[in-house]
C-alpha cells in the first residue's frame, strides 16, 4: 500500500513506517544490461561459469544496481501528492551488507525519518533497506534524501 502525503504533511513530520514494495526479480539479463551501462564487467557479475567457482556460488547483482532500483521502488511506498517535481538529493550511510544472487527477488522496506523546509521545497530523509527474499541479511541499508517542490 502506498502512503500518500502532501508537502505540508512532509514538513516537520514525525518518523513513520512507509511499508514495503512488491518483490522484484533481478535476473541475469538485468545484471548484464547494468554492466553494459556502467562498464563494470567484473566476472562475479557477468561470467556465470567463473562465478560458479567464486565466493558466492554464482553471479551476483552489482551493489549499485540494487541502489539504482530505489526510485522505482520508492514510488510503490510513497507518493507526495501535491509535488510538481522532485529530485534525488543524496544518499547517506549506505552499506552493502549481502550479495544479491542472480534470480533473487528483492523489495524495499522504508521509513520516513524527517522532512524539513529547504528554500521553496521540502527535503525529506528516508531510511531504506533492500531485503532479499529468503535471506537473513538485507542487500543494503542506508538513508536517501529527496527534495520536492
Amino acid at each position: 500500500m502506498t502512503t500518500r502525503l502532501g508537502l505540508g504533511q512532509l514538513e516537520g513530520t514525525a518518523e513513520r513506517d512507509l511499508g514495503t514494495s512488491a518483490w522484484h526479480r533481478i535476473d541475469q539479463r538485468e545484471i548484464d544490461l547494468f554492466a553494459e551501462a556502467t562498464g563494470d564487467h567484473q566476472w562475479i557479475h557477468v561470467d556465470p561459469e567463473a562465478a560458479a567457482q567464486g565466493p558466492f556460488g554464482g553471479t551476483i547483482a552489482h551493489g549499485y544496481l540494487s541502489l539504482s532500483m530505489l526510485p522505482t521502488l520508492m514510488t510503490e511506498v510513497l507518493t507526495v501528492e501535491d509535488a510538481r517535481m522532485g529530485i534525488n538529493y543524496g544518499i547517506d550511510r549506505v552499506r552493502f551488507t549481502a550479495p544479491v544472487p542472480s534470480g533473487s527477488e528483492v523489495r524495499l522496506k522504508a521509513r520516513l525519518l524527517e522532512g524539513t523546509r529547504r528554500g521553496e521545497g521540502i527535503l525529506y530523509r528516508v531510511g531504506v533497506e533492500i531485503e532479499i527474499r529468503g535471506a537473513e541479511k538485507p542487500a543494503f541499508v542506508g538513508e536517501v534524501l529527496y527534495l520536492v517542490f
